[in-house]
């Protein structure tokens, strides 16, 4: 007989409020990303189309769709957290004052003050005769306090963490270009958000190049390389979709993750050394690869900013072929060539990289 619990171990159960990496390192940061995808991602595109074929009103909703990119995160948060409709409405106000105080890392702060102020306000949701004041009020207090007395703060210190990256991938192109390539790859795959830590961290120029390589070496290689055993619904669900599709077969068999890791570790450097690839569109499309095509908007957007700096003359057959190259056919190849060995010598199995798709 399961054993009830008492006191405020029962209280925090009654509120769903579960201290764990799974709630907030993996279902709370997979939200955020969503709720990036949903307001700042998806109006650049708009934005950007608008801006290319002259359609004002595409370019007037990426702008509002860009406007309320914290207050989208807080939400998605909130819902992640499985906050109360109070709660979760409140978070608007919440997510916009951290991402505004938090400067240029404020989806971290977002992040933070967020997941703070969604668990106060569960706390005291619905254990008031005034509930429709309570709640709002604690969740936006405590959320705009900790934005003004944190904010900054985190903000600075995710931006000096992106910012060493950066420097570090510049002077070191070829290490780093590895070293992230892999890093950020890995993390598209994993159950947590690439898109999101990327994000939090600023990470554009050479070092989001690099993080563009491996997320697509990753989805890439996967789509192709199972391409046997999923055929065509595979090759689109993992190719423009998430290879992380493929994590309960790593779960049983590790090494299959071996040649699209290879693979970024190859495409990282060539990205960085050889074409120089950059990625100077909003950092979030650093994390995503493929999916839906987002890595490679962000680059054709970084090159749109670079020539509106003017620091980019204009967009060469190098930078297409550098993009085509990294992003498509280097990983596809690459994992293929690495790939034949180990299914020979069965490190691979006939059925291991099966998806239900």
């Amino acid at each position: 007989m399961k054993q009830q619990k008492k006191g405020f171990a029962a209280f925090l159960e009654r509120k769903d409020i579960v201290f764990s990496a799974k709630r907030y390192g993996i279902d709370a940061l997979g939200a955020m990303a969503q709720g990036l995808f949903a307001s700042l991602l998806i109006g650049t595109i708009l934005k950007t189309l608008g801006q290319q074929l002259g359609i004002n009103v595409l370019v007037d909703m990426g702008t509002f769709a860009q406007g309320v990119t914290g207050s989208a995160m807080a939400v998605a948060i909130g819902y992640a957290l499985k906050c109360p409709p109070l709660v979760l409405f409140s978070l608007i106000a919440v997510g916009s004052a951290a991402n505004q105080l938090g400067g240029a890392g404020g989806p971290l702060a977002v992040f933070v003050v967020t997941i703070f102020a969604a668990e106060f306000g569960k706390l005291v949701s619905k254990e008031t005769k005034v509930d429709i004041i309570v709640t709002p009020s604690v969740t936006i207090g405590i959320g705009v306090l900790l934005s003004m007395w944190w904010a900054p703060s985190i903000g600075a210190a995710a931006s000096a963490v992106g910012n060493a990256i950066m420097w570090a991938t510049e002077l070191q192109p070829l290490f780093m270009g590895m070293v992230v390539s892999v890093l950020v790859g890995v993390a598209l795959t994993l159950p947590i958000s690439s898109a999101a830590i990327c994000a939090a961290l600023g990470l554009t120029g050479l070092a989001g190049g690099a993080a563009v390589a491996g997320c697509c070496a990753q989805m890439i290689g996967f789509a192709v390389m199972s391409f046997r055993e999923n055929k065509w619904s595979g090759l689109l669900a993992q190719g423009i979709g998430t290879s992380m599709l493929q994590i309960g077969n790593i779960v049983k068999n590790p090494r299959i993750w071996i040649p699209p890791t290879l693979a970024s570790a190859i495409t990282g450097p060539i990205a960085t050394c050889l074409f120089r690839m950059e990625m100077n569109g909003d950092a979030v499309a650093s994390g995503m690869g493929t999916c839906g095509l987002v890595g490679q908007i962000g680059v054709y957007t970084g090159w749109l900013n670079d020539m509106a700096a003017g620091t980019k003359t204009a967009i060469t057959a190098m930078d297409w072929l550098g993009l085509g190259l990294i992003c498509f056919i280097l990983p596809a190849v690459l994992t293929l060539l690495i790939a034949m060995p180990l299914r020979k010598i069965g490190w691979i199995g006939q059925y291991d990289l099966k998806l239900d798709v």
